[in-house]
């Protein structure tokens, strides 16, 4: 049984209190919800935090916590913990990473990339990325993908950027243009690889991935690999994976594996025909899902399935083995744990109201779901 830690009278009190700093406005306070099916004392990563989109417009971007050594589910905790900040967390939450102890999050609508204190939530920083998008990290410095251009898409809009934050001083100390609206980034033996979509125009995708010699912040090179490229990884034998969308229509999203020699140049590019919306890459695993659209239309045939890292076949066709994938309405992340190896999988729902995550065993048993905030997006682990 699921318990809601919550007090009426003084949440009422704590409400007031808040308004009162906030002019007009009223804080919606966070809530917290008891799983036992979460609960380990001894876990390590012992939680993770998850950045809510919210809808575009709106002003909903929220963050929960997830304590695994309590059990506990917190939901929309900045608001909470920052009672100063006007607007609270902004206008669509992309991504959340962690480095040195400090939770960093693009808040691309509000232009933003915002940090906080990893253990507290508290602000640290806010610093201004235009059409901010993805987070990577390569010692003292922090490496946001921008679509640099206006939220409302421009089908001509100017090429797109990296910027180079000092992560002690959090100034931009540098930019680099890449291709149109670039997306998620990998480091690899000190290149920069960067996924260039040009999301905003369907009638010419950009199809190139750009690498970045980190050294002297420079684009060495633009590979051409498939259009309207989106998610990004690194395997442990040095191969990168990244994801095609396609074009919603004729062209189904797919997986593609680059390789690369000591200069960073992409030197093979192979289509896998692994047909997937989403993946996560653990061990020597590919846990991925399809959901392809139609048009404006999901399509109906959503599948959860593993392919192995070495081959890139599928050896689980069905990962999900209690019928409950049927409870997921649109899956929109997912996540595995690298210690326990349980699968979380993010569900935005509808798009206008809570989403949920649910956690899955190592052998496709669901163990626990409870409802997020609008369009859960990211999850990022928490070690001790």
């Amino acid at each position: 049984m699921k318990r809601k830690y919550i007090i009426p009278l003084l949440s009422i009190i704590t409400t007031l209190l808040l308004a009162s700093c906030r002019g007009d406005e009223v804080i919606i306070l966070s809530e917290s919800e008891g799983i036992k099916e979460a609960k380990d004392v001894n876990a390590n990563p012992y939680g993770f935090y998850l950045l809510n989109e919210g809808n575009m417009g709106s002003n909903k971007a929220s963050l929960d916590f997830m304590d695994f050594t309590t059990g506990v589910y917190s939901r929309n905790i900045y608001a909470e913990r920052n009672p100063d900040v006007v607007k609270e967390l902004g206008d669509v939450g992309n991504d959340a990473q962690i480095h040195d102890n400090k939770l960093w999050m693009t808040i691309n609508a509000s232009h933003k990339v915002e940090i906080v204190d990893a253990i507290t939530a508290k602000r640290i920083k806010e610093i201004e990325v235009p059409n901010c998008r993805y987070i990577v990290f390569d010692g003292n410095y922090a490496y946001i993908s921008s679509y640099v251009t206006t939220i409302i898409g421009d089908i001509n809009a100017q090429e797109g950027a990296v910027f180079k934050i000092d992560t002690n001083t959090y100034k931009i100390v540098g930019e680099v243009k890449v291709g149109r609206q670039p997306e998620e980034m990998v480091i690899k033996n000190g290149f920069l690889y960067v996924a260039n979509s040009g999301g905003y125009n369907s009638e010419m995708y950009d199809n190139t991935v750009s690498v970045i010699r980190l050294s002297t912040f420079t684009q060495i090179e633009k590979r051409e690999v498939a259009i309207n490229l989106h998610r990004m990884r690194l395997d442990k034998n040095g191969k990168i994976w990244v994801l095609s969308r396609g074009n919603y229509y004729t062209m189904p999203p797919q997986l593609y594996r680059l390789e690369t020699n000591n200069s960073g140049s992409i030197t093979k590019v192979e289509a896998t025909g692994l047909l997937c919306s989403n993946f996560e890459i653990c061990d020597d695993k590919i846990y991925m899902y399809n959901a392809p659209y139609q048009g404006n239309s999901l399509s109906a045939n959503i599948t959860y399935s593993v392919a192995d890292v070495h081959s890139a076949e599928i050896i689980e066709p069905n990962f999900i083995k209690d019928g409950t994938e049927s409870l997921i309405k649109i899956p929109y992340a997912i996540k595995v744990n690298p210690t326990t190896k349980e699968v979380f999988i993010c569900d935005a729902k509808n798009y206008v109201s809570s989403g949920s995550v649910t956690c899955y065993s190592p052998q496709g048993i669901k163990r626990w779901s409870v409802f997020t905030g609008d369009i859960p997006s990211s999850i990022t682990f928490i070690y001790k």
